[in-house]
């Protein structure tokens, strides 16, 4: 029998561990012969490589942090994602459907209790391991780009002047960026798939063993398994959750401008952020769920999982993702590309809060110098900026 797994990591040695990171670029005070290459001193608004490079470090953090508290639910998503049979409910409104086997989870509950019973409480953080590591990347290069994009688009590196470019523009930033920081990550989003929904008896111990096989079995290509429906789905996800953010950040603006003064966007109050960031995520998640499904069942080829799990996803049972999506229906139904949606879109407020309150504490922490109100605004600007990531697809 194998050892226990140990828990995960705390929030607070997270943020300890890469806090001094972002501490000691804090100090860099600006040199006179970088000026003019992107650098500039700390004093008074930042510089737009210092924004990306504040938005990347600690956005990565509190990515890293979000997906630690919000693991039991990602581990009960990819469960259902990842089951072949029909919930019972479903089951029992379309008897004809051609697979009649009874589902191992039917609920939140249900599925936690199993979970529990089966795994003990750390099941619930199978897969953290390589979620952090993909995190990190993921994050950084998606706020790098966007702002980098956001930038280029409006011509200037000032957040509130991002708020006016056009839907259009918006969608695309968005989508550059979150294609860009997949194919940087998504290793380690196929490895989190495959421990998160191995079960018990464990098929691989560690990530160091799911790596080294599927490196033997599938080759380089297989730690890419999945990749085409995942930048099919993360083109119109990153798009309408950046590209309907920014909507809903504008329409709330005009509902406060008949209500207040000159309103700006730093008017909106965090509650008003919080839920246009939720309404943005969820708006994306409804429409590219069924992607992130297909996707899953890619990477999960071949998992030779216990058979109380039911039925496994044979190596090369699809042909593309269109035969995937296919097969889904004709055995599952229009459910069964909608498995995972209900604790995918319950998670989304804890991560929105974590999301919001991370950056402000830890960017405070490591940048703040007394008295530096400049510092403060952008703080402020940065952090609210990051609430689009309320319902993240990571």
């Amino acid at each position: 029998m194998s050892a226990p797994s140990p828990l995960p990591p705390s929030p607070s040695y997270l943020a300890g561990t890469f806090l001094p990171i972002l501490h000691a670029l804090a100090k860099f005070k600006g040199n006179p012969n970088l000026k003019g290459k992107g650098f500039s001193a700390m004093e008074g608004e930042p510089s737009q490589l210092k924004r990306a490079m504040v938005d990347a470090s600690a956005g990565a953090i509190s990515g890293a942090i979000s997906r630690t508290v919000t693991s039991p639910l990602d581990v009960i998503k990819i469960r259902f994602q990842v089951q072949l049979e029909p919930t019972s409910s479903w089951n029992s409104l379309r008897k004809a459907l051609p697979m009649s086997t009874p589902s191992k989870y039917t609920g939140i509950l249900q599925a936690s209790k199993d979970i529990f019973r089966e795994e003990g409480i750390q099941g619930f953080w199978r897969g953290n391991v390589p979620a952090l590591l993909m995190v990190m990347p993921y994050t950084a290069i998606q706020f790098t780009v966007l702002q980098m994009v956001k930038t280029f688009a409006s011509g200037s590196s000032k957040t509130e002047n991002h708020i006016n470019l056009s839907p259009y523009l918006s969608y695309m930033s968005g989508a550059l960026a979150g294609c860009a920081a997949t194919l940087g990550s998504y290793p380690f989003d196929l490895l989190r798939t495959i421990l998160a929904s191995q079960g018990e008896p464990k098929i691989y111990p560690n990530m160091r063993a799911a790596l080294v096989d599927i490196l033997r079995t599938r080759g380089f290509q297989g730690l890419y398994a999945g990749l085409s429906p995942t930048l099919v789905e993360i083109i119109p996800y990153a798009g309408l959750q950046f590209g309907t953010y920014d909507t809903f950040k504008r329409w709330t603006m005009a509902w406060n401008s008949r209500q207040y003064s000159n309103p700006t966007a730093e008017s909106l109050s965090s509650f008003q952020l919080f839920m246009c960031g939720l309404a943005a995520g969820t708006c994306a998640k409804l429409v590219c769920h069924p992607l992130d499904v297909v996707k899953k069942r890619f990477q999960i080829e071949g998992l030779q999982r216990h058979p109380r799990y039911g039925a496994r996803v044979e190596h090369r049972a699809y042909k593309n993702m269109f035969d995937a999506m296919k097969r889904i229906l004709q055995m599952e139904g229009w459910a069964g590309l909608y498995k995972g949606i209900v604790p995918s879109t319950v998670k989304a407020a804890p991560a929105g809060a974590v999301t919001f309150v991370a950056p402000i504490v830890i960017i405070s922490l490591a940048f703040m110098q007394k008295d530096d109100m400049a510092q403060l605004r952008y703080i402020q600007s940065a952090s609210s900026n990051r609430l689009f990531l309320v319902t993240a697809r990571i």
